[in-house]
């Protein structure tokens, strides 16, 4: 297995801006405004010809056991715990505070490795505060400028100096790292939502492991956050999203920028899990969630958190499936799994739904299967006529998957939507294509093949 490194220190002292510069990536949410990250986030570092795991964390603070920021900085606490090396950072511009001397004294008593980091070191103008660092019972600091990227050969050289022999170099067996690595053979499932719908909870209990911070608080989540594991033995890479609320609700620069990040994810995703409340059912921001998530190819599961709380819950689900059919008749029959994330209950069926979405963005059908199809397909219901000319579908074949996306070749580029809406149905019912958007394009030009 790779070396685990996690980054610690105080709010605002530059973590996240050492974690993208180790990742080679803008991974981390970064602003000046203190305590922007609040789950510990993971990714891939690399530094010369050192590679490792990578833990960017929330600033460590003292504070009441049951306020959100002592769940921080217990989350912070664990990745300490999990890490095999912490490189503690700390302000060069506002030296040494009491704050870090307290959590100097906990890194220390976790008897792991640690390299003391001093941050904001532009052109080497913390002398003042590197001397003072050594108080700290850290051993020799390293003056860095994560911004700037200045001082990251003195980091490497401490890392080695730090785990000398054990490190995985360019050209060594790096097997071990497909866990953590990002896989391209991993199914990538980002889960959406707006917030407070139980993403967070819903997140721990896939991993089974207290892996993001959850509350009854509206907004804990930030970061997207990423994390490589596996369920019934396959790869995943799950990723938890911050709640996204209407456009015009959303006032401060961080939620901006934590709603990009999520909006970024669904982009990159291959399925998408939209959490919705079951005491506030499929709201005008769930159907523009949805609507967003079709409209980026990606393939979609709607489930259903807190069902517990649910009366009649038939009658519930019949409601759901109208509402849907309604608001969402782009992507028909899009799978609705009832959960409960609190009680544990209705993962299996979920992550089933979720792999059976996959199977269908990924498909390919052959070229044959699918014109036989559509033969069956315009008897049933022929083509209406258009300014007195009935339209002639020819042929069909499919250009790619991921969504399947399909080329109609026929005598008119001008087909009716509501037509071709028919055609997608038919064809996601007869090819067992749930959750998946289906793309038709339509090419005026005459079949070599076909018969004059």
């Amino acid at each position: 297995m790779p070396f685990t490194i996690a980054i610690v220190g105080r709010p605002n002292v530059g973590k996240s801006t050492l974690f993208n510069r180790l990742t080679g990536k803008r991974q981390a949410l970064t602003d000046d405004e203190p305590g922007v990250t609040r789950d510990v986030r993971e990714g891939k570092g690399q530094l010369g010809d050192l590679e490792f795991r990578l833990l960017d964390t929330a600033g460590l603070e003292r504070a009441r056991e049951i306020s959100l920021t002592a769940r921080m900085t217990a989350m912070s606490q664990g990745a300490i715990t999990e890490a095999d090396v912490t490189l503690m950072v700390i302000d060069g511009r506002a030296g040494v505070t009491p704050a870090d001397k307290y959590f100097a004294d906990l890194i220390r008593k976790s008897h792991k490795p640690a390299i003391l980091v001093v941050n904001k070191a532009e052109s080497g103008k913390v002398g003042s505060a590197i001397a003072e660092s050594y108080a700290l019972g850290l051993g020799d600091p390293v003056a860095i400028s994560a911004e700037h990227g200045e001082g990251m050969g003195d980091l490497y050289e401490a890392l080695k100096d730090v785990r000398r022999g054990t490190w995985k170099v360019e050209g060594e067996d790096t097997t071990n790292y497909v866990s953590h690595a990002m896989c391209h053979d991993s199914l990538h499932l980002a889960i959406v939502g707006r917030p407070n719908a139980g993403k967070s909870t819903l997140m721990n209990l896939i991993l089974g492991k207290e892996r993001v911070l959850t509350g009854p608080e509206a907004g804990i989540t930030r970061d997207a956050i990423a994390v490589d594991c596996e369920f019934a033995g396959s790869k995943l890479r799950l990723v938890d999203t911050a709640g996204m609320r209407r456009k015009s609700n959303i006032v401060e620069k961080v939620e901006k920028l934590a709603v990009a990040d999520a909006l970024h994810t669904v982009a990159f995703a291959h399925v998408v899990i939209l959490v919705i409340d079951a005491q506030a059912p499929l709201e005008k921001q769930d159907n523009h969630i949805a609507a967003l998530v079709e409209q980026e190819g990606r393939a979609m599961v709607i489930a259903v958190n807190k069902w517990d709380t649910v009366g009649d819950k038939p009658a519930y689900l019949k409601a759901i499936h109208q509402r849907l059919e309604s608001v969402l008749a782009q992507v028909k029959d899009v799978p609705v799994v009832p959960i409960s994330a609190k009680a544990g209950f209705g993962i299996p069926a979920l992550m089933k739904a979720c792999f059976n979405a996959y199977a269908a963005w990924n498909k390919e059908i052959p070229t044959a299967q699918l014109n036989r199809w559509l033969e069956a397909a315009l008897d049933i219901h022929t083509p209406p006529l258009i300014k007195g000319r009935r339209i002639k579908i020819r042929y069909m074949t499919q250009k790619s998957a991921r969504p399947p996306t399909f080329i109609l070749f026929a005598n008119t580029g001008d087909i009716p939507e509501a037509y071709l809406r028919y055609l997608v149905n038919s064809m996601r019912e007869a090819f067992r294509l749930p959750g998946t958007p289906i793309r038709i394009k339509i090419r005026k030009n005459k079949n070599p093949y076909a018969k004059t």
